[in-house]
């Protein structure tokens, strides 16, 4: 099999912890010049962008210099550049770092700050604050966790030992074990392994549930519950969820099914009207609560727990004290 000849470094330092935009022109294709072919690729962003791009030097090759408007169109050409970022809310929690060494950060993400950039979440993004307050930045994520959750994320030094820490969460040989809090249901029986086929379209807010055969599976254990709570609020449980795929919003999706919506859930069992930009009141009653693992690399076994708790049921407690 022929080898994948790996793309030149990049010529542009990061800005606020994010990377520039690496674009490869295509081999074959229609265009006399590099600006022809970004205009038409970057049809998002406007000719004019683009143009205005070209115009203020922002566009490089591989040798650091800008590429001139007119610049002949070369196929496997590869260009830089910078996008220009909107202004994004300030996540106000912090990010813990509960361990670091040469090859590895785990870190200890708040609701609300997404993992790594995407969307309109691209400087608030635990990747690209790490890169900036540790000063490492060829720091990567070896997997993800939802915007919405809090709790432990592996990240990776090294770009070259990054596959094999991604391997461990293709693979299955992570622990991951959550902590989430929902309503109580007496007459549901518990523990028990919750399979079945979820499916998340590109574009669709929420995944769903659909015949076939399964391919999340994710076990379900009742901590401890609590009566009805003040003003009327309902009965509530703790629950250890321990997922043994990583589908897209499964443990989500599962307590959903079972008819125990996580609190705070703006999806399911029914996506809510959305937000306001900055209010952060409602939080996912979802936590990453443990990560577990052998290095790949060292050796090492790792078993990392979150320093952090579901503010829901520790309101609930208080109540409850008060009583």
């Amino acid at each position: 099999m022929r080898r994948r000849t790996p793309p030149p470094p990049s010529p542009l330092p990061q800005r606020h912890g994010v990377d520039p935009v690496r674009v490869r022109l295509p081999t074959a294709g229609p265009w006399a010049t590099v600006r022809e072919h970004l205009v038409e690729r970057l049809s998002g962003a406007g000719a004019s962008t683009v143009e205005g791009m070209f115009g203020a030097g922002r566009i490089v090759g591989a040798d650091g210099r800008a590429v001139a408007a007119d610049a002949p169109y070369e196929p496997g050409m590869y260009v830089w550049f910078h996008r220009d970022l909107p202004p994004e809310v300030p996540v106000p929690f912090p990010l813990e770092v509960v361990y670091r060494d040469e090859h590895i950060v785990v870190a200890d993400k708040p609701h609300f700050l997404a993992t790594t950039p995407r969307g309109g979440h691209v400087t608030e993004t635990a990747l690209a604050r790490l890169r900036r307050e540790l000063g490492v930045p060829a720091l990567g994520a070896a997997h993800r966790l939802d915007r919405l959750t809090a709790g432990l994320v592996l990240f990776t030094v090294r770009p070259e030992e990054r596959g094999a820490y991604q391997s461990l969460f293709r693979d299955r040989r992570v622990r991951k074990e959550y902590e989430a809090v929902a309503p109580y249901d007496p007459a549901l029986a518990l523990p028990r392994t919750v399979r079945s086929r979820i499916v998340k379209e590109r574009g669709v807010l929420a995944a769903r549930q659909v015949e076939g055969e399964p391919n999340a599976v994710s076990r379900v254990e009742l901590a401890e519950h609590r009566r009805p709570g003040p003003a009327g609020a309902p009965a509530l449980g703790r629950y250890r969820l321990v997922p043994a795929t990583g589908q897209t919003h499964q443990l989500r999706v599962h307590m959903s099914a079972l008819g125990l919506p996580i609190l705070g859930d703006p999806l399911y069992p029914e996506v809510a009207p959305p937000v306001p930009v900055g209010d952060f009141r409602r939080p996912l009653q979802l936590l990453a609560r443990e990560l577990a693992f052998t290095d790949p690399v060292t050796g090492r076994e790792h078993r990392f727990l979150s320093g952090r708790s579901l503010g829901a049921w520790a309101a609930y407690e208080e109540w409850a004290g008060r009583q």
